[in-house]
């Protein structure tokens, strides 16, 4: 038996009129895992977590979280999650201190000892108001409103938005150390970079549907080469030759592709050429996702 699922989702559809949201969504998390959710500004990251939450009414399909119905059992889903949106709002008046303790007392969870470890990690100050805050140290508010009590999941839309590196990093520490202990990971971002360091497993989403789903390790094993050659190769010569995904031409004399094909049909057809330099390395998960993107564009 596979393990059980944090988040389960069945064509999971929220229509906004004219307006694309999210169509037919198929998505499954397993139960402790490490999470990324990854695509462009405008795909449907947001939509998908709000309507996971009940913030948004679904139009068609279904979904669980945590084996509960997220229409009919929202409240349960609620009592056992943590959640970060992309914005963070809260009562202007109020001291961190007070937002994070209301927060607690919302979940009738009494985690003091925690929030003031959390406050001292991520250099946050209990005592200032929240509307002298700058849009990082907001985002640290949520982020302990969200950790504190240790929650069975954690949704965190587009989490490092507005935290310097330093930040960034202590910010994914106090990550892995609630996954350690038991806590599903569940974060939407643009940035592979992130993705590719912590994950163990990801989904690439675009204009509202899922373009893949796999773990991590496997995504980066596709296939797929990222080929640079220096010399007087062109696009032109290469014409023809499928499973080339071009990325950018660092200079004039300089060709940049993902290649996932015969690579020695390929490299018979260079060797005609000529050509200075040649490298052929594996590609980022950012480079890979490019590639699948492209790819999707090319079949509309």
């Amino acid at each position: 038996m596979g393990k059980a699922l944090a988040i389960d989702t069945r064509k999971l559809t929220k229509s906004y009129g004219g307006s694309r949201g999210i169509v037919d969504l198929d998505l499954k998390v397993e139960e402790g895992d490490f999470f990324g959710f990854i695509g462009p500004n405008g795909a449907g990251k947001s939509t998908t977590i709000r309507t996971l939450l009940g913030l948004i009414h679904l139009t068609s399909g279904g979904a669980t979280v945590l084996g509960h119905d997220i229409v009919n059992e929202k409240e349960k889903i609620l009592s056992k999650i943590g959640y970060l949106p992309s914005e963070i709002f809260f009562y202007p008046k109020m001291r961190v201190k007070d937002a994070i303790r209301y927060s607690a007392d919302l979940r009738g969870a009494s985690c003091s000892k925690r929030a003031q470890e959390l406050c001292e990690r991520l250099d946050l100050d209990p005592m200032k108001k929240v509307e002298d805050l700058s849009l990082g140290n907001r985002k640290k508010v949520g982020i302990v409103c969200a950790v504190q009590h240790h929650p069975d999941l954690l949704i965190l839309d587009e989490p490092t938005s507005g935290l310097d590196p330093l930040m960034q990093r202590e910010f994914f520490s106090i990550l892995t150390e609630e996954n350690r202990e038991g806590s599903t990971i569940f974060f939407s971002s643009h940035i592979l970079s992130e993705v590719q360091a912590y994950c163990r497993s990801a989904a690439f989403i675009k204009d509202g549907s899922i373009l893949l789903s796999d773990k991590v390790a496997d995504l980066e094993q596709t296939g797929t080469r990222k080929i640079t050659v220096t010399g007087s190769l062109t696009r032109e010569k290469l014409q023809g030759i499928p499973g080339i995904t071009y990325t950018e031409d660092a200079r004039e004399d300089e060709l940049k592709f993902l290649y996932r094909g015969d690579i020695q049909k390929l490299l018979t057809i260079l060797a005609g050429e000529k050509i200075r330099d040649i490298t052929i390395t594996e590609p980022s998960l950012e480079e890979i996702f490019m590639h699948y993107y492209e790819a999707g564009e090319e079949r509309k």
